[in-house]
């Protein structure tokens, strides 16, 4: 799936506006911010893909537009695939990235090869 340049454009400016200090990489076939050298949020599969508190999955599994994220038929402990409909809005979509910041902090960083 082709990449979402307004997308991205939209989550930097948010991350901009935060003063968060991110890297993006490319990655799953689409773009990830990583702050603190940890997933954080992105793009996937034509959506945003949150990283946020698995604590937290069930209350936000509710709102619009979000489904549990699954790659190659497992389910991804603390990932949500939000799709367009649930970030149209700047509103919606700075929610999503306040979710996945604050669990930021307590996100374990991959193990480096």
């Amino acid at each position: 799936m082709a990449t979402d340049l307004y997308l991205l454009e939209r989550i930097r400016r948010i991350l901009k506006e935060q003063s968060i200090t991110w890297i993006e990489k490319r990655m799953f076939g689409g773009d990830c911010f990583m702050v603190d050298d940890k997933m954080c949020v992105g793009t996937f599969r034509g959506g945003v893909m949150a990283r946020v508190d698995p604590d937290k999955i069930p209350e936000l599994i509710k709102k619009e537009g979000a489904s549990q994220m699954t790659m190659a038929g497992k389910v991804m402990k603390g990932y949500l695939l939000i799709e367009s409909e649930g970030y149209d809005s700047n509103e919606d979509l700075e929610l999503w990235i306040k979710e996945c910041l604050a669990f930021n902090p307590k996100a374990k960083s991959s193990k480096k090869k």
